[in-house]
């Protein structure tokens, strides 16, 4: 008995250490971000921001600011509102700021990251231990979901080296992070509903598999497929209508929530076939095997189907298995239940459909503007291939085998953080100067931001000087996330991504800057609404501030702020 209990406490302390390691593995490549430093090198005090934060953090950071000041127009583009975006993840983060009074970017950066790793980690234990009644099989499954990651090490290049994201930079995306939870609950309430029948439960099933797609549009669009197959296969062997009333309800609220906001969003998917295997082969950033590339095209192009056929599977299984990593064993499972097809469980349908389809559409489809967004369907795959890696494991009884498997799994993230997180110096920056200008123009009356539009040509100049400032790292929205203003025009890659006609717009400001007639220039700015201009010092400023009716309202080193009057 003593024995018993002694190994239970140590299966208890085991666990305990692996989610923690997870949850301090996960918010490390968050937490640093958005802080103060007092010295980043030789660009002095500011703001740093490590990884994907520098753009993606910061578009957040301003829908937040926006939405708590309950507005549902597109803070960085004047006069629009926000379209083709799921804008579930950014009203949690304005309500929370509203009720707790911290600010936005601690709450983004510092506060929910720990909570969503911690939260991931807990779910999908209970989630594995329910369906499979395995201690073992579900903290396997924990372990795979914190450290699974692709085999882009064994090339010594970086995570995404087949195209997807791994596990470690879950929380790089807080609104993929935050659609597994309510995945996982969903997956959780589901058995329960289908051991018993209870309204309650089937009340909640809906509510958390229907709000996905403004949390995730991703998940969102992967969940009601997998509800509608496992429904269908659980009326065509079972007689059981069950998951098509929870497929119908999640579908019904999805609509409500979602097509408001997203009416074009269809328009955004092109059929592109095999883009992703084309590119893997043939970037310099992914495999660079070029003499394979130019055999595929040529094959393609050349409608010779006999080798373009081979070839192309070949590359999808280096996708497939290059991504997978370790987390591969999971076939084995997966063989079994093609094996017995007539008699899986809903969840296993469930979990099959989301693999097939995660893997299947992007390799089908792209997204408008920026192509390679539909790579993020792959990312649940990829996380219900950690969990049945993880049963699979279970039942490894070789030790030497389970090290191996650490061992192979482990060095994605170990070279991520080491490489991307913890260096000292962060790629990207908002300097002291800019951070008390936009203070100071966050306490003024509510207007409209003119900014100057971002330079790629003096960016890319900056390339090899990181930290770079902001507006020399990207074309991002932080003149409106840290003035908590609207702004004119910032951050072409959302404005491409969701579908604005932001060209023209950009044409517009370029051409006032060099506009030599004042009174087209006040006319400009009178006729957009413009209250503030916010203006980076370097050379002659072609502003005059008498014939354009300006007042200098705040000025230091690097940032004047006007107001116009």
């Amino acid at each position: 008995m003593l024995k018993e209990a002694s190994k239970q406490y140590s299966q208890k302390g085991k666990l305990i250490l692996l989610i923690l390691t997870g949850t301090i593995s996960w918010s490390w490549t968050m937490v640093k971000s958005g802080w103060f430093y007092s010295s980043l090198g030789k660009s002095g005090p500011g703001l740093g921001f490590w990884g994907a934060n520098g753009h993606d953090g910061i578009v957040h950071i301003a829908l937040a600011e926006s939405l708590s000041r309950g507005s549902f127009a597109i803070p960085f583009f004047a006069g629009s509102a926000i379209q083709n975006y799921h804008i579930g993840f950014d009203l949690i983060l304005a309500f929370l700021h509203e009720i707790t009074f911290i600010p936005t970017v601690n709450l983004y950066f510092q506060i929910l990251p720990p909570v969503f790793a911690l939260l991931v980690g807990l779910l999908t234990y209970k989630f594995v231990l329910e369906w499979s009644g395995s201690e073992k099989a579900a903290t396997w499954s924990v372990f795979f979901t914190y450290f699974g990651g692709s085999f882009g090490w064994v090339l010594e290049k970086g995570e995404s080296a087949f195209w997807s994201q791994q596990s470690i930079s879950t929380l790089i995306n807080p609104p993929f992070a935050l659609s597994l939870i309510l995945l996982l609950l969903g997956l959780i309430l589901l058995q329960k509903l289908e051991r018993q029948v209870s309204p309650l439960n089937l009340v909640f099933c809906i509510l958390i598999f229907g709000i996905l797609i403004e949390i995730k549009a991703y998940a969102g669009v992967l969940t009601l497929g997998a509800l509608l197959i496992s429904g269908l296969y659980s009326l065509a062997f079972y007689k059981n209508s069950l998951l098509l009333k929870v497929f119908t309800g999640s579908l019904l609220l999805s609509l409500i929530l979602y097509l408001p906001l997203n009416h074009g969003a269809a328009s955004l998917l092109v059929f592109q076939p095999f883009w992703f295997l084309e590119t893997l082969m043939g970037m310099a950033d992914r495999l660079n095997y070029t003499k394979f590339y130019s055999a595929m095209l040529s094959y393609r192009s050349g409608h010779n189907y006999l080798k373009a056929i081979p070839a192309y599977l070949v590359a999808f299984v280096i996708f497939w298995v290059g991504n997978m990593g370790t987390r591969i064993v999971k076939e084995f499972e997966i063989f079994k239940w093609i094996k017995n097809v007539k008699r899986l469980s809903l969840v296993q349908v469930f979990i099959a459909s989301v693999i097939v389809a995660g893997g299947l559409i992007p390799i089908l489809f792209l997204q408008k503007g920026t192509p390679w967004n539909t790579i993020q369907f792959f990312y649940y795959s990829l996380f219900f291939s950690s969990i049945l890696a993880g049963i699979v494991i279970s039942r490894v009884k070789s030790k030497i085998l389970l090290v191996l498997v650490l061992l192979t799994t482990i060095p994605t993230t170990i070279l991520t953080l080491k490489d991307v997180y913890i260096p000292a110096r962060p790629p990207a920056m908002l300097s002291s100067d800019e951070s008390t200008a936009l203070s100071f123009l966050s306490k003024q009356p509510e207007g409209v931001v003119l900014t100057k539009p971002f330079d790629q040509i003096a960016a890319t100049a900056a390339e090899n000087n990181p930290p770079r400032p902001l507006y020399l790292y990207a074309s991002t929205a932080y003149v409106s996330a840290f003035s908590k203003h609207q702004t004119f025009f910032e951050d072409e890659i959302n404005l491409d991504i969701t579908g604005y006609n932001w060209q023209e717009r950009r044409s517009q400001i370029l051409d006032w800057y060099h506009e030599k007639d004042q009174r087209v220039k006040r006319g400009f700015l009178t006729q957009n609404n413009i209250k503030y201009i916010y203006w980076l010092r370097g050379g002659d400023s072609p502003l005059s501030l008498q014939d354009l009716g300006l007042s200098n309202i705040y000025e230091n080193n690097l940032v004047t702020v006007y107001r116009v009057e």
